[in-house]
């Protein structure tokens, strides 16, 4: 076979992600590859971190990005922190609840599990009663922007309710670091993961992580050896330390950190509150066109992501034919139901940079047209 160089469409990407990304960060990939151990490079590292301690509002010493997607930033967080026998308290309100179950069950851990309708948001007086009734629980984990419903969980109220009980917090912020309020410091989370694709409006395989102080004690004094010899944070803590001695780990993946790297220089330069109210603002756009086209949120609105709208497909409306129209005719993409919702929702993503009005504007005219075929 004679193959060809791969050029795919520009598409405008409002699924749950990649999200869209501006042409400065495309640009940025394009750059000259330079040493993962170059000073210049490790000094653009040190930028990389304070960058992610602004976006995640912390002073955590251990802020990184980790080199693999959000995925194994979740996997990071289990491995290095639980233990065999150790109990977790784990909130499933959606499939990413779900596979935080399985995280601590390959990790030896033993899981309880706090179920909340999926759809709705964790139910804090389920999980205050899990922790009553747990008294030797080590952690509690939880998704505060459940990718797969578009429900948003109070995070600070059920992290200081972890601190009440002695509990590390283990946070999901793969969908809500850049897109809503996150303080991490502020709110006590102990051990929080993202990843470059959603409202960072990066390339897809990064995932930012932030230690507490605490969680790193526990790292450095665990029994046994982490499970995952790439994943233990212990060791990719002096490759991402400050003192100018850069320990070889792996190599970076060096252009997709440039790209990260500019996508959080963006974020600085609009401002975290501002980038927190610009997508406030695009879903608010979005839910009044949506109203008028008669399609319901499956999330009530005080628990509702502005950046991950979760709708009902209208009665009689064939899922896959209306997603591929509009990706065939507008070369626009929205996501499908997982889960519980496939075949009943649709996902409307307006993260980073497609979190404006003329995207907003074209979704809902496609979605419209889409409905009259």
């Amino acid at each position: 076979m004679n193959f060809q160089s791969f050029n795919p469409p520009r598409r405008i990407l409002m699924g749950p992600g990649p999200s869209d990304i501006s042409p400065e960060v495309l640009a940025s990939l394009s750059r000259p590859v330079i040493g993962h151990l170059d000073p210049l490079f490790v000094g653009m590292m040190d930028e990389v971190k304070a960058l992610l301690q602004y976006a995640f509002q912390t002073t955590n010493e251990f802020t990184i990005a980790l080199s693999a997607p959000g995925s194994a930033g979740m996997e990071a967080c289990f491995v290095n922190l639980i233990e065999a026998g150790d109990k977790v308290i784990v909130c499933r309100n959606g499939v990413f609840g779900d596979r935080m179950i399985q995280n601590v069950i390959r990790s030896g851990g033993e899981a309880i599990v706090v179920d909340s309708p999926w759809g709705r948001a964790v139910e804090v007086d389920k999980v205050e009663q899990a922790l009553i009734a747990n008294p030797d629980a080590k952690c509690l984990a939880f998704v505060h922007a459940e990718t797969s419903t578009g429900a948003v969980s109070d995070a600070k109220t059920l992290c200081a309710l972890a601190q009440q009980h002695d509990c590390l917090s283990i946070v999901d912020a793969v969908t809500s670091l850049g897109g809503i309020e996150l303080k991490v410091d502020d709110w006590g989370i102990d051990a929080i993961y993202s990843g470059s694709q959603k409202c960072l409006s990066c390339v897809p395989g990064l995932s930012p992580l932030s230690f507490s102080e605490k969680a790193v004690n526990v790292i450095k004094n665990r029994k046994s050896i982490v499970q995952s010899w790439f994943l233990d944070q212990s060791l990719v803590m002096s490759y991402w330390s400050g003192d100018g001695k850069r320990s070889y780990h792996h190599t970076a993946p060096v252009n997709s950190l440039y790209g990260l790297h500019e996508s959080l220089v963006q974020l600085q330069n609009e401002g975290i509150e501002n980038r927190w109210a610009r997508h406030q603002a695009q879903h608010d756009m979005l839910a009044e066109g949506l109203d008028k086209l008669g399609i319901k949120f499956i999330v009530p609105e005080e628990e509702r992501l502005p950046q991950l709208n979760a709708i009902y497909i209208p009665d009689g409306v064939d899922d896959a034919k209306v997603r591929n129209y509009l990706l065939n005719k507008y070369n626009l993409e929205i996501g499908a139901g997982l889960g519980d919702l496939a075949g009943k929702a649709w996902r409307i993503g307006l993260m980073g940079y497609a979190a404006r009005s003329e995207n907003v504007a074209l979704c809902l005219a496609a979605l419209e047209d889409a409905l009259n075929q």
